[in-house]
C-alpha cells in the first residue's frame, strides 16, 4: 500500500502542472491584451489626457485584477514541475529554473504595480494625470514587463526545455517551440508590440501536453 502511494502522487503531479500551466497562460494572455489595449506603445501611444477614457481605465483595472492570480498559478506550475522531476533533476538547471521563475513572478508583479500607479495618478476622476507622472509610470511598467520579466521568462523556458529534453519528458517539437520562444522573448519582445504573447502560447502548449501525458498514465 505504501509502495503505491509515491507512484500515485507522481501520476497526479503532471496533471496539476498541466492545469496550472493552462490557467496561467489564459490569465496572462488576457492581462497582456488588456494592458496593450489600455496603454499601447509606439505610434498608437495614449496621451495622459486620453487615459481619462473610462474604457481604457476599466481595461487596465481588469488586467491588474488578473495578474496576481496569473502569478499564483505560475508558482503552482513551477512547483508541480519541480515535484515531478524530483531527485533526477540537474542541480544547476534546477537552480536556474527556480530562480528565474521566482524573479519573473516578482518582476511581473512590479510591472503590474507600476501600471496600477498610472491608474492612481489620474485622481480625482475625470482629470488626466500629469504628463511627467504618466510618462514615468507607463515607461516603467513596459520596461519591467518587456525588458526584465520577459527575459527572466526566457531563462525559465530555456531551462525547462533543456531539462525536458534531457529527461525525455518533452517531445522534440515542443522543445523546439521552447527555444523559439526564448529567442523571441530575449531579442524581439522589447521592440515588437504583442510579441510577449509567445510566453502564454508556449505555456498553453506545454500545459496541454503535460495534461495529456498525465491522463494517459492515469488511464494506464
Amino acid at each position: 500500500m505504501r509502495e503505491n502511494a509515491p507512484e500515485h502522487g507522481a501520476l497526479r503531479t503532471p496533471r496539476a502542472a498541466g492545469l496550472a500551466g493552462i490557467v496561467f497562460a489564459l490569465l496572462l494572455a488576457a492581462a497582456m491584451v488588456l494592458v496593450r489595449l489600455a496603454i499601447p506603445e509606439g505610434a498608437d501611444a495614449v496621451t495622459a489626457r486620453g487615459f481619462t477614457d473610462s474604457g481604457r481605465r476599466d481595461a487596465l483595472r481588469a488586467a491588474l485584477a488578473l495578474v496576481p492570480f496569473a502569478g499564483i498559478f505560475f508558482l503552482w506550475f513551477l512547483g508541480a514541475i519541480r515535484a515531478h522531476v524530483g531527485a533526477v533533476e540537474d542541480k544547476f538547471l534546477a537552480t536556474v529554473f527556480l530562480g528565474s521563475g521566482l524573479v519573473f513572478t516578482a518582476t511581473l508583479f512590479g510591472a503590474a504595480a507600476a501600471a496600477g500607479a498610472v491608474l492612481a495618478v489620474g485622481r480625482p476622476p475625470g482629470l488626466p494625470p500629469s504628463p511627467v507622472a504618466w510618462d514615468f509610470g507607463r515607461h516603467l511598467a513596459y520596461t519591467l514587463m518587456t525588458g526584465y520579466a520577459m527575459r527572466m521568462a526566457a531563462v525559465f523556458v530555456s531551462s525547462l526545455s533543456v531539462m525536458g529534453h534531457r529527461l525525455g519528458v518533452l517531445p522534440r517539437p515542443l522543445t523546439i517551440a521552447g527555444f523559439v520562444t526564448v529567442l523571441v522573448l530575449l531579442f524581439v519582445s522589447s521592440n515588437v508590440p504583442w510579441a510577449e504573447l509567445v510566453l502564454p502560447a508556449w505555456s498553453l502548449l506545454t500545459g496541454l501536453h503535460i495534461l495529456r501525458v498525465g491522463r494517459g498514465k492515469g488511464g494506464g
